[in-house]
Parts: structure tokens; sequence; C-alpha cells
């Protein structure tokens, strides 16, 4: 930030220089639009902080955004495509090593970021995303184990993905990742003997994530105009389920089926995911149909020779019919955590009470488009 700030004040010396040495001090009127830009800029951003501040309960529906620090980006999602960061990388990060992160790194980073989030203060737990979804996560004993069984849940996905790690990436770990190319590695902290490890790839990025809290409201663009929401902040746990079957949960399922649906809650929909001791097998991910995810989801788990019997699937919206309660039973899953919801919930229920599954509703729907 301090160097962006004296780049700035170099710049605009240089332009006084221009003015007084090749323009006679004369000041043309190309010139004053510039000064006068530059001059709202500032007093702009001043008086949007102030409003923001005041409005902070949003009584007024008015969103006034001001990011006077952008940062030109190699390009935007496609080479063709201009790009642009707007806002304080810094404090977030703190960028240990690497090339600089481009627009579809920064996507990842972000994705990567909001779903461990949903595992601070646990086991070690890793993951590996691509596309903004995860592709392989587990939780472990150590880091090192949770890297190499959240790798095992798709490595050929893994290639050029964004890693990220609840906790300090050590040794035993870093030697694992770099054998990996990935693009970037998210940590709260590395070892110094991980550091050195992962520092023998000069692209790689290397960033330690602060211990701050992440904005509560979301933006995109849309038509012509900015959809404004706040976060996806509600995590199924068990003071919100209710069991929907004859047949519970065992203690071990519940723990599989909150996993899964953290997973879940952090992958387009329409997805369905599947677990098994706090493992990603599989996950079908964007699609149009509820039972092609679910499909997508096994086919992918049987390629990478993984053992459905007794997984746990999580959907992040409700089964208006009991086709893929129904697909996943014959695929060896016992248990299912679902939103619930639909005016048709008796027939997946049925389903599940006449082949011994379990199933329980949160009550919560977790769409991501």
């Amino acid at each position: 930030m301090v160097e962006a700030s004296l780049k700035k004040k170099k710049q605009y010396y240089k332009e006084l220089l221009h003015l007084i040495s090749e323009n006679n001090c004369e000041v043309s009127l190309k010139d004053r639009k510039q000064f006068a830009a530059k001059s709202f800029n500032i007093s702009s951003h001043y008086d949007t902080a102030i409003f923001n501040y005041f409005n902070k309960d949003q009584r007024i529906s008015s969103l006034k955004i001001s990011e006077p620090n952008g940062k030109v980006l190699r390009y935007g999602e496609n080479p063709h495509q201009k790009g642009f960061f707007f806002g304080d990388f810094d404090s977030i990060f703190d960028k240990l090593h690497g090339k600089e992160l481009s627009y579809n790194n920064l996507l990842d980073v972000d994705a990567a970021v909001n779903l461990m989030a949903e595992f601070i203060g646990e086991a070690p737990t890793f993951a590996i995303l691509k596309h903004n979804n995860a592709c392989g996560i587990a939780q472990r004993e150590t880091v090192h184990q949770a890297y190499v069984d959240a790798l095992a849940g798709d490595p050929v996905s893994a290639f050029g993905g964004v890693l990220i790690s609840n906790v300090e990436i050590d040794e035993a770990a870093s030697e694992e990742i770099h054998k990996l190319f990935c693009e970037v590695v998210i940590a709260p902290s590395f070892s110094k003997n991980a550091l050195e490890v992962l520092k023998n790839k000069k692209n790689r990025i290397l960033l330690i994530q602060k211990n701050i809290e992440l904005p509560y409201y979301q933006y995109r663009t849309a038509l012509n105009g900015v959809l404004y929401q706040e976060k996806n902040n509600k995590t199924d746990n068990a003071s919100v389920m209710s069991t929907a079957t004859f047949a519970a949960p065992t203690a071990s399922e519940l723990e599989d089926l909150f996993f899964a649906s953290k997973i879940c809650k952090h992958t387009k929909s329409n997805t369905i995911v599947l677990v098994k001791n706090k493992q990603l097998y599989a996950s079908g991910t964007g699609q149009t149909s509820r039972v092609d995810a679910l499909e997508q989801a096994i086919a992918k788990a049987t390629h990478f020779n993984f053992d459905l019997t007794n997984a746990v699937m999580a959907s992040d919206a409700f089964f208006p019919f009991p086709d893929c309660v129904e697909i996943a039973k014959n695929a060896g899953v016992n248990a299912v955590i679902q939103p619930g919801g639909s005016i048709k919930d008796q027939l997946s229920i049925d389903y599940c009470n006449n082949n011994k599954m379990s199933m329980i509703f949160t009550g919560t729907r977790h769409f991501k488009h």
C-alpha cells in the first residue's frame, strides 16, 4: 500500500513538471478535467465513507461503493478482456512468494477462503479448489494426511488449482504439495522448512491469511445494475436438524453429513456432495438437474475407485421426487442431508423408510449461482 501511494505521488509530480516545463504553465481543458476528476475522486470517497458509516443499519436502500485503490490485472477471465481489482488485498493476506495474482486466481482464492471459513478451529482440514468448486477436501489428524486425502478426491482436477489449509502447513505437507503444479497455496502460517520447499517454484503464490472478519455483504453485476445481498452465513448443525425418517443417522454419519453440507453450501448449484469419513469422494456441480448432479458425482467417485458403501449424501435443495435417494441407495449411500420443504417430501421419506436409510432435514436451502 505504501509503495502504491509513492507511485501515485511520483506520477502526480511528473504531471505537474510536464505542465511547467513543456506546456509553459498553460492548462488545457483536458488537463483541467483530469485534475478535477482526481480531486472529486478524493472528496467523493470521503463522502461515501461518511454515508456508509451512518447507514450501517441499511435503512436507506442506497448502494454507495468507493474503492480508490484499483489494481490493473494482466487481463480478465480471458486474455482479450481487461481486468481490475478494487479492494484492500493486503488487509486479508500477506503475500510471501510468487507471481502476480490473476482475475481467475482472485475468484478461486475468494471461494477457497469462504469454504475454509466453515472449518476454522476444527481439526486439520485441507481443500483443493478448481473453478470456484472444491475438487478435494478432507479433515484428518495431521495437515499432511488431510492434504493427501484431499488430493485423492480428484488428482486430475487438482492440477493448476488453489490449495488452502485451516492450520499451519508443515514440512511433511509441503513436500507432498511440491509434487503438484498448483497456482496458489493459502494457510494461516507456514513452517520455515515448508516455505523453503514451496518457494522452489518461482511462480507459485504463497499467501498467509490473516485472522480478520470477512465482508458480510456480496455484490454482483446483473443487467444494467447490481445485485446486493447478505452473505449466506448459515451453517447446518445438530441444533437446526430434524430427523425425517424412522432411522436416525449414527454419530459418525452425522459428522459426515454436516461435513458434506458445508462443502455443498460452497459448491455451484445444482449440486450433490458425497462424503465418507470426512473426505470428499465426489460432487456433482452446476448441473441443471439434481439427478444429473448425483449421477455425475457417482461416476466420478467410481472413476477414482471410491467405495460408496455407507457414504453420505448432501443436497443444496430439496428432492421433489424420490429418484435421487433411490439412485444414491443403489450406489451404497445410507444417510442423506437436505433442506426439505417440497410438497412431495413424503415420497423421498417413504423410500428411505422402506430401504433402511436415514434422512435429516435442515430447513435451509443453500443455492449458489
